[in-house]
């Protein structure tokens, strides 16, 4: 009864319930899913697709991005967009921070070369995605260079140098994926480090190409371009994606290569092979093909590229001597004063171990000419063999390299390069000699003397030997101590060198040709009387007299005086590379 009781009072009121209310009415459907139209299959075109306003850009709205994976044709990626950065990459330089969506992009993350790939929301252009931000970011979270402040570029005339945007650690700009082709792993990895510091990624091997190859395919937003810094025997592109194109020119990037402002590099079109995926570095694997045009301007917001320009190459010639064995090298490089020198080092010391007689023990003997536009021709002969923890072939190419970093580093430069040539002879073994001692015996000489100096040489391996030194003295000297200096020719080139005054091209190119070629024992001669170094000329034994009425030029630096003259008296060949200096006083009377 108790339990029948209670059974009633839990169950009565629904029942009442049920009892008391309305007719049940039929369940209303439920809503169908409103899906978002798929994107356009094709990038809109930059002509008609209009710009979106950076001022409407907000945190929730959707845009699609457009990026080639595999192949020549742009795929679309979902873009969030999660807000903007003011001034995060610089005064007035706004960033569009935003979320990759898709299968594609999930899988492969923010990818190298995939800077420039434009963005559209509500089917007009409001950028490209340009900047990594973070290190090791679980998402593909990505920064869009706003397609105001890239357009600038594309009214930007010819000349000058780009300001340095100094960045943010954690926003970088996704990197420029650099394509060596037929290079060896060692070459890159021996300047990797130069390459990385400009936010170039090298990668070996993966990939290839030829600017004579046709692509049938238009350049459209989306689409994978090249820079060509090398071409010929072996190949350097640089390759990232159109953002903006007209039937004149493009915009690409979304940031600078190396930010250098006006540039003239070879434009390619460019076939992506596979997309790499890696948390730690993925990239594009391309193939270039035809050229198209040059690009113009690389600043920090985009590198513009014209269609149908003509770009200017600095062509470089290798001949390699073995024996009787000789093998040319042809190569063409942009002249860039940031990237000449470092694609130059990288090229030569490839050709370099290409070679049969490349060897650790090896000895070259270097000729290099460079002809630049109204300037003599520099034309240096040089040794390079190996040292400890430098191998010959790499030692050899910083040989060839310093001259390159003299001429580009100089602010005076004006003109381009013409042309660069090379002449290697291998010879077999580690060829150096270093200066142990030298002496003179006998007493007092007098002026118009010949004495003769003794040498004490210490070769690589082997027994000392000595050289005698004949030494004609000048037939006018003062009384007392005169120091004989026994050197190799760096020595020698640091007693006569001037400071550089950055004036005229004229004064490095004379500077680099009076260098003293390093397979030599020279014999140089101290005294007492001022030296001068006027307009890249050293004059030795200057008058008191002279010396003061020439003091007023050094307010403009166009003149160095010393208190010591060095008078270069004479040299002996070696066939080695000579190391080392002995000092030797003797007593004039």
């Amino acid at each position: 009864m108790f339990a029948a009781l209670l059974l009633f009072t839990i169950v009565a009121p629904s029942v009442l319930h049920a009892q008391t209310s309305p007719p049940a009415q039929a369940p209303e459907p439920i809503p169908t899913e409103v899906r978002t139209p798929p994107p356009p299959a094709t990038p809109p075109d930059s002509a008609t697709a209009g710009i979106f306003p950076l001022d409407q850009v907000h945190r929730g709205q959707h845009g699609v991005a457009y990026t080639v994976f595999e192949g020549v044709a742009p795929s679309a990626v979902e873009v969030e967009i999660l807000g903007i950065l003011h001034n995060a990459l610089g005064p007035k330089q706004d960033m569009i921070l935003a979320r990759l969506g898709g299968k594609d992009a999930i899988y492969t993350g923010v990818v190298a070369g995939m800077s420039g790939s434009p963005v559209y929301i509500d089917g007009k252009l409001a950028g490209a995605l340009a900047f990594r931000i973070g290190q090791f970011s679980k998402e593909p979270i990505a920064g869009i260079t706003p397609i105001q402040q890239m357009l600038q570029v594309k009214e930007m005339p010819q000349g000058g140098a780009a300001p340095v945007n100094s960045g943010n650690a954690e926003i970088r700009p996704i990197e420029t994926p650099l394509l060596f082709s037929g290079f060896s792993q060692q070459a890159v990895d021996a300047f990797k480090d130069r390459f990385t510091a400009q936010g170039l990624t090298p990668v070996v091997g993966l990939g290839g190409g030829s600017s004579t190859e046709k692509q049938p395919e238009p350049i459209e937003p989306g689409s994978s371009v090249s820079a060509l810094l090398v071409r010929g025997d072996m190949e350097i592109a640089a390759t990232c994606t159109a953002t903006y194109v007209d039937k004149d020119q493009l915009l690409a990037c979304g940031h600078p290569i190396t930010q250098t402002g006006s540039v003239s590099v070879p434009m390619t079109k460019a076939e992506v092979v596979a997309t790499l995926p890696s948390p730690l570095n993925a990239f594009k694997i391309v193939n270039t093909t035809e050229e198209v045009g040059a690009f113009t301007q690389d600043r920090q917001t985009a590198i513009r590229g014209e269609f149908g320009a003509k770009a200017h190459m600095v062509p470089v010639t290798v001949t390699f001597h073995t024996g009787t064995t000789t093998r040319p090298v042809h190569f063409d490089v942009v002249d860039s004063p940031d990237l000449t020198p470092l694609l130059m080092l990288t090229s030569i010391y490839q050709s370099m171990m290409e070679s049969n007689s490349y060897a650790a023990e090896t000895t070259y003997r270097i000729r290099e000419r460079v002809r630049l536009d109204g300037l003599p021709e520099v034309d240096l002969t040089r040794f390079a063999a190996p040292t400890a923890g430098i191998p010959a072939a790499l030692g050899a190419t910083l040989e060839i390299g310093e001259p390159l970093v003299q001429l580009y580093a100089d602010p005076a430069r004006r003109g381009v390069l013409r042309s660069i040539s090379l002449d290697v002879d291998a010879l077999p073994g580690r060829q150096t000699v270093e200066i142990e001692s030298a002496e003179r015996e006998g007493g007092a000489v007098h002026a118009g003397d010949t004495i003769s100096l003794r040498a004490t040489l210490r070769p690589w391996r082997g027994a000392t030997r000595t050289v005698n030194i004949p030494v004609k003295l000048p037939d006018t000297l003062p009384d007392g101590p005169i120091r004989l200096v026994v050197s190799d020719a760096a020595t020698v080139d640091h007693m006569l060198e001037a400071p550089a005054n950055h004036l005229d091209m004229n004064e490095t190119v004379a500077a680099l040709n009076a260098t003293h070629t390093n397979d030599r024992v020279y014999v140089t001669m101290l005294t007492p009387e001022p030296q001068a170094r006027l307009e890249g000329r050293t004059l030795a034994q200057v008058p008191i007299s002279m010396a003061n009425v020439l003091d007023p030029l050094r307010l403009n630096r166009t003149l160095t005086l010393n208190g010591e003259s060095a008078v270069a008296v004479t040299s002996v060949p070696m066939d080695a590379v000579v190391t080392g200096n002995q000092v030797v006083t003797i007593q004039v009377e």
